[in-house]
């Protein structure tokens, strides 16, 4: 059988560092191969045809070469590019933020479709809001705190799943180190652990745990997203939320992600 030299592919690019004077080494998430990283040649000259096709968080058609060490990207399609998301701080940064929770977490030719279909539904959820948002803008509306909040929203649904897709689902319904079911009251959260304790096991809580921000983890972990109601949260609940999934993504990384402090940045106003 004759060896394949070339083969198409759909990409989500995650990240790009520049290489020599006029390349780029691209991190992609594909459908099938998952995560793979790819080389294109001259992307950086002034002129490149292939440059606007290879941005970070654009979802492109690509046809790669097999190379040596890295397949070689040998043409470039844009699909989609999220243009409003691009030209929102907020939403491009959120975007960012869930580029690099991928790259961080799933490792290279390893396939994870579901995170690939994750993360192609979140962009376009970003970009959908970040269009709405500019709508209400430009015919004058003033903005709202509440703008961001459903996005909010979205980046914990994100973290959820992605932990779960790669193994490390948080536990939420029964106690993570006893294994009694949690009743609707004050429990704890302990990333290490891997979720919720119950009051009987709170010599072992990181964080308390209110009724109601157990409700809102357990609904983002059990509804599609097109079904999740769209609520608003007050900022005691969300920072709640957040340094629930946060604790987890740092215990399981044993680092912080670089985009999270400037998300905390875009946050400080509020």
């Amino acid at each position: 059988m004759r060896e394949q030299r070339s083969y198409p592919t759909e990409a989500i690019i995650l990240k790009h560092t520049d290489l020599g004077e006029a390349d780029r080494i691209l991190t992609l998430l594909t459908p099938y191969k998952g995560k793979i990283r790819a080389l294109a040649k001259g992307s950086r000259r002034p002129g490149s045809k292939k440059a606007g096709h290879l941005e970070i968080l654009c979802y492109s058609q690509l046809q790669l070469a097999v190379g040596r060490n890295l397949d070689i990207v040998t043409q470039a399609q844009a699909k989609e590019n999220y243009f409003h998301l691009r030209t929102d701080l907020w939403y491009m940064t959120c975007g960012f933020y869930l580029a690099e929770l991928v790259d961080r977490f799933v490792e290279e030719n390893a396939q994870q479709h579901d995170v690939y279909n994750l993360l192609l539904t979140a962009l376009r959820v970003l970009d959908v809001d970040a269009t709405e948002v500019q709508r209400r803008r430009a015919a004058g509306e003033a903005p709202s705190p509440k703008d961001q909040d459903r996005s909010r929203l979205l980046l914990r649904y994100f973290e959820i799943y992605l932990l779960s897709y790669i193994g490390y689902e948080p536990v939420l319904r029964q106690c993570a180190h006893c294994g009694a079911e949690l009743k609707p009251e004050e429990n704890g959260f302990t990333p290490a652990l891997g979720g919720a304790l119950c009051p009987n096991c709170s010599h072992l809580w990181s964080q308390a745990l209110s009724m109601n921000a157990l409700k809102v983890l357990r609904l983002l972990q059990r509804t599609e997203w097109a079904k999740v109601p769209n609520l608003h949260l007050d900022l005691r609940l969300q920072a709640e939320i957040e340094a629930a999934t946060h604790g987890l993504i740092r215990f399981h990384l044993e680092r912080d992600l670089k985009s999270w402090s400037f998300l905390e940045t875009l946050n400080a106003p509020r």
